[in-house]
């Protein structure tokens, strides 16, 4: 397995991959993609035997990034990486993969001098395999709030990069 930037030809897996998981995740166009794979700090890939099993898409602050879950932590907090979306394809559940983007996360946060990695996840509807993932890096709940029309919440969370939960 390889991680990677991820390339223009890229999109249309990274497209099937969020379409897998997207009811964990905010539906994307491939125009959107587009436009937030140029906005974004980290997009990277892992490819495993010529395909794209998982990708994860990462923010900095002051990013033009329209997300409310992003804005509500541009709001809040001065200096951040924010992970936006990790996706493992179902085929390659189990293998690490969410793990090593997030170890790559957190190291180029650290390279940068970035105190906090930022996400969210649902909490409604329940998403435990989640939360238990975000639990084991540091994270921990600093807000809720209600997305897609008032249908789901997620739980706003932050970890920081030397191991020490700050707010």
């Amino acid at each position: 397995m390889k991680t990677r930037t991820a390339l223009p030809a890229d999109l249309s897996s990274v497209l099937a991959l969020n379409e897998e998981s997207e009811h964990f995740l905010s539906p994307l166009s491939r125009a959107r993609l587009e436009a937030l794979a140029q906005q974004a700090t980290a997009h990277w890939v892992i490819e495993g035997e010529g395909s794209i099993v998982a990708f994860l898409l990462a923010f900095r602050e002051a990013s033009t990034y329209d997300s409310i879950n992003y804005r509500w932590f541009a709001d809040r907090y001065a200096r951040f990486l924010y992970i936006d979306r990790v996706v493992v394809s179902n085929s390659a559940q189990g293998q690490g993969l969410g793990t090593a983007l997030y170890r790559a996360a957190f190291m180029q946060a650290r390279s940068t001098s970035v105190p906090i990695v930022t996400c969210e996840f649902y909490v409604d509807p329940p998403n435990p395999v989640s939360a238990s993932f975000h639990a084991k890096f540091g994270f921990r709940e600093v807000g809720r709030q209600l997305v897609a029309g008032g249908k789901k919440t997620v739980s706003l969370q932050v970890a920081s990069v030397d191991g020490q939960n700050e707010t």
